[in-house]
């Protein structure tokens, strides 16, 4: 008896780590950029001395660098990724990505992902690429994607009815994919269409009907990405000077998705209740979980049973947008992380 419950034992130790070695070889992790080398907008700029150390990690240690529509091909049909598995994805269309990040990323044959917010490149503006520019700069591995025409607040404005909102938002998205292909070609962000909201900010209400429009939606919300992600609302980690830093970096690249089974709110939208309470139930129990606030503050962590735990802030959040991230070891050099987004107005 004791020798069967010994060889039972081993059994789940053996299948644990073959399910570790699959969410590892299943998941891919997202980076975003804005600005390269523009000191003087630090919360949106990366120092092109912090953005060459991480091209060179990638670079020396393995890294397949995609560009994010094929990681999402993959997603929708069901594959695996390939382990060490990464995107570089960059918003905005600012000026510095031609001159700064275009000539390092071409050296490395990095592809990546850029999302155009079309009217100040219509406009001639000198902060921004021009067409040409881009065009160049698809033919050594760039593609160019959805955000917006003018990168307005896409959640419903007060006293918007729902009618004006949608015709509002949807000329934003489909007039700038017009603008993409007319410019890039007929291919251009098609296979698939990505959408990445401006600002980060979203309603449950405008995922929705992004995903009706037929777009996947990308958030700024933090955390890596896998075959259960929700396609609406796909997380990546912010890259700023003050983030940039090679052990801020390592730790977002040596990230997992939370196995979440069941979340009580997809809605970011915070109502009356504030703070908001969320609910997550995972997938298996996960040990030492722990969740915080965007300044690192931490949250206090309830559990409900083996598998599923709530978290509410002690505080008020505070406008314009606050997260709870939460984090948990899943071996000596990975992490679990989830962070939900919340939009306080």
């Amino acid at each position: 008896m004791k020798k069967v419950l010994l060889v039972f034992l081993f059994s789940l130790l053996f299948e644990s780590f073959l399910f570790a070695d699959s969410q590892e070889s299943e998941s891919a992790v997202v980076f975003m950029y804005h600005r390269f080398g523009e000191t003087k907008y630090p919360s949106t700029d990366i120092r092109l001395e912090q953005f060459e150390k991480h091209l060179e990690y990638l670079s020396q240690n393995d890294y397949v660098v995609w560009p994010l529509s094929k990681i999402v091909r993959y997603i929708l049909e069901k594959k695996s990724y390939l382990k060490k598995t990464v995107a570089l994805t960059i918003d905005d269309a600012y000026k510095s990505i031609y001159k700064e990040a275009f000539v390092r990323l071409k050296k490395l044959n990095f592809h990546f992902t850029v999302f155009v917010n079309t009217m100040p490149i219509d406009n001639g503006s000198k902060s921004y690429m021009s067409w040409e520019q881009m065009r160049e700069m698809s033919v050594f591995g760039a593609e160019f994607a959805n955000h917006s025409i003018s990168h307005d607040y896409l959640i419903p404005r007060e006293g918007e009815d729902k009618e004006a909102w949608q015709s509002r938002i949807g000329r934003e998205i489909e007039i700038a994919q017009k603008r993409l292909q007319e410019e890039l070609g007929a291919e251009a962000n098609q296979n698939p269409k990505l959408f990445s909201y401006p600002f980060g900010e979203y309603s449950a209400e405008t995922a929705e009907f992004i995903q009706d429009l037929g777009y996947i939606g990308v958030t700024q919300t933090s955390g890596a990405i896998n075959g259960h992600s929700n396609t609406k609302t796909l997380p990546r980690f912010a890259m700023s000077e003050s983030f940039g830093d090679m052990d801020g970096f390592l730790l977002k690249l040596n990230t997992l998705p939370l196995p979440i089974e069941f979340l009580s709110t997809l809605e970011p939208l915070v109502g009356n209740e504030n703070p908001p309470q969320l609910i997550i139930k995972l997938k298996y129990p996960i040990k030492n979980v722990g969740c915080y606030l965007s300044n690192g503050d931490a949250i206090p962590v309830k559990w409900i049973s083996e598998r599923e735990f709530s978290v509410k802030a002690e505080n008020r959040l505070k406008s314009p947008r606050e997260r709870y991230t939460c984090t948990a070891k899943a071996n000596d050099e990975k992490w679990y992380w989830y962070s939900n987004l919340w939009i306080i107005k």
